[in-house]
């Protein structure tokens, strides 16, 4: 197979990765499902939902840290069966759980669907987008392919968000989530078809006019937690998704004050700012560093949080506003494929799903402690100036605790470089050879 015709293939396989991010993204959208959710239990009436209005966003929490976790166990998948597999069943996952919150109104009914099954699958789906588009590709393009995957999430509720108003306002809540679940089904399992990795003889460092590529090194998940690296680099995770998906929750309230009704718009221009936070920051992080332009979104972000108190909840200008929370999804964006590349790059690819899994516990882990965190101060101060003030000393920490990296030897290299041989294992999974084992893997 000549390299043009695989250099094509790894397009697609991009392509297939993005469209299934881009339905998975849904999960950004639950403030509109929510807000129907409200309306029927404030209507009553039979076949109303019968919830306690503190309960609301549950579901969402619980698909969040499912989400989160749920990546651990999808890597393995990956890493021994493939993205193909592993897609497959994270679709088939969230349609039956959107298929079933179709059929009740029944609180644990929805916690579970959406939030166990559903979020499952999610992080299945997501999973699996990743890793095989980046075994297409060169170390060179690491941050651009990593954004471009991971880009479709961010983007997703620009239009799911309009569509999700206009299935319920037409056919109800039942009925879009019965449409949302058909849906899913038919296109992440349809998408999951595309995802494929390189043959074995597919070398992608060694494209011709490409530079020498350092040497491979495939850490097991029990190497990398033994590198205090890894900790380090979860802690600034934790800041920088915690710091941004504190914003992400509550920015429709935060607008209010400005722009009224028309606050929605904010969380459809911060999707926007989102994924193109993602693209940007992978395609940065190519030409000047992985280690610099994390600094940089840290420092920024750090900047954006103290901007912000003067600005939300004083009546602004809502352009002000807007490009306030543009930036800081923008921010918010950069982490997601920032942190995808950097575990790549320190930890390799063969066990690449595993390790980022284990690594995206961050992501979690830092959305429900920075949201629970910024729903006290609001409680206990009546604005989100202290949540603001919070986030940004914390930034600003992460970015300092990012320069120290720089001085860290990688620990344990020695221990885990491969050979040309088990670097073929890599790139497919199917391979499993040792470096004592040469030859294994020829085709």
């Amino acid at each position: 197979m000549s390299s043009t015709r695989n250099s094509n293939k790894g397009w697609s396989v991009t392509c297939a990765g993005t469209g299934i991010n881009l339905a998975l993204g849904v999960l950004y959208t639950w403030s509109i499902f929510k807000g129907a959710i409200k309306t029927s239990i404030e209507a009553g009436g039979p076949g109303a939902f019968n919830w306690d209005l503190a309960s609301l966003n549950d579901p969402y929490a619980v698909c969040c840290i499912v989400f989160a976790f749920a990546m651990i166990a999808a890597g393995k998948c990956q890493d021994k069966f493939g993205p193909k597999i592993t897609a497959l069943f994270g679709g088939l996952l969230v349609g039956l759980g959107f298929i079933w919150i179709s059929q009740t109104t029944s609180y644990i009914s929805w916690v579970l669907g959406f939030g166990v099954l559903a979020g499952t699958g999610i992080g299945f789906g997501y999973s699996s987008a990743t890793p095989p588009a980046l075994k297409w590709f060169p170390s060179e393009k690491t941050g651009l392919i990593a954004g471009l995957v991971v880009s479709g999430f961010g983007l997703a509720s620009v239009y799911i968000a309009p569509l999700s108003k206009y299935l319920l306002l037409n056919y109800g809540l039942q009925n879009a989530m019965l449409l949302f679940g058909i849906a899913f089904i038919i296109i992440v399992c349809g998408l999951s078809l595309f995802l494929v990795n390189p043959p074995r003889d597919w070398k992608a460092d060694t494209v011709p006019g490409l530079k020498t590529p350092a040497p491979v090194v495939n850490f097991k998940p029990s190497e990398m937690m033994k590198s205090s690296k890894f900790y380090m680099l979860w802690f600034i995770y934790f800041i920088g998704a915690g710091a941004g998906l504190m914003v992400i929750g509550s920015v429709a309230g935060m607008a209010k004050a400005s722009m009224g009704e028309a606050a929605f718009m904010v969380v459809a221009i911060m999707a926007i700012g989102n994924a193109a936070g993602r693209i940007i920051a992978g395609y940065l992080s190519d030409k000047i560093g992985r280690r610099m332009s994390l600094t940089c979104m840290l420092l920024f972000q750090a900047v954006l949080m103290f901007a912000a108190i003067p600005v939300v909840g004083s009546g602004s200008s809502a352009i002000v506003l807007v490009l306030l929370a543009t930036f800081i999804g923008f921010n918010y964006g950069t982490n997601l494929s920032l942190f995808p590349s950097i575990t790549k790059d320190l930890w390799g690819l063969k066990n690449f799903g595993t390790n980022y899994g284990i690594m995206f516990t961050a992501w979690g882990v830092g959305g429900l402690v920075m949201g629970i965190l910024s729903q006290m101060l609001k409680a206990g101060t009546g604005s989100f100036n202290s949540s603001f003030l919070t986030a940004g000393i914390l930034l600003i920490i992460g970015a300092a605790l990012t320069c120290v990296l720089k001085a860290k030897k990688q620990e344990g290299v020695e221990a885990v470089v491969v050979n040309k041989t088990e670097q073929e294992s890599a790139l497919n999974p199917s391979c499993s050879s040792t470096p004592q084992q040469t030859g294994a893997c020829d085709a």
